[in-house]
């Protein structure tokens, strides 16, 4: 059987090119985890976004209650009920007024704290997106250099990486 040799100029070490490929790697990785925390951060603003809207809506029935039972008490009064069962319907009434709006309270900073929540991510992940996106332009910046054999081009790579990372890092702060 014949043998079939390949002949490929350029054997000699590239030392700049090795070097480019370990920063472009490292750049890679470093994209990989920002991407990773930016994909998680937007979801749990999606979630606090889900249970503010959810916590608004049990507000907002409350409410509906409340306004409900003042609306039973105004009717009484109107109509002038007397007796023992109106006085009874009075009380009961207020005790409700009392339950709901303490209720409502509650809910209201449940819902507040949940919206915040959701703000405090979407900040984060905005971090996380620039972050991303300069670690991006950085990893393909760096791999110019094997298209023009330009060390300018990993320099940039490298000082936009290095951006991109302390930005998403600002974002663990938050």
């Amino acid at each position: 059987m014949a043998e079939l040799e390949i002949h490929h100029e350029g054997h000699e070490s590239d030392g700049k090119g090795q070097r480019v490929g370990v920063l472009a790697a490292v750049l890679a990785v470093a994209l990989a985890i920002v991407s990773i925390m930016s994909h998680r951060t937007h979801t749990e603003a999606i979630i606090s976004k889900s249970e503010a809207n959810d916590a608004w809506s049990e507000y907002q029935a409350t409410r509906i209650k409340t306004h409900n039972v003042e609306l039973g008490s105004n009717l009484l009064l109107v109509l002038g009920a007397k007796g023992e069962a109106a006085e009874k319907m009075k009380a009961d009434n207020e005790a409700k007024l009392t339950k709901y709006e303490n209720e409502g309270k509650k809910i209201e900073q449940e819902a507040k704290g949940h919206v915040a929540a959701s703000e405090a991510a979407e900040h984060r992940a905005l971090r996380y997106d620039l972050g991303e996106g300069l670690l991006e332009i950085a990893l393909v910046l760096s791999s110019i250099y094997f298209i023009s054999r330009k060390m300018m081009f990993p320099w940039i790579g490298l000082i936009a990486g290095v951006a991109g990372i302390a930005i998403a890092l600002t974002g663990l702060a938050m």
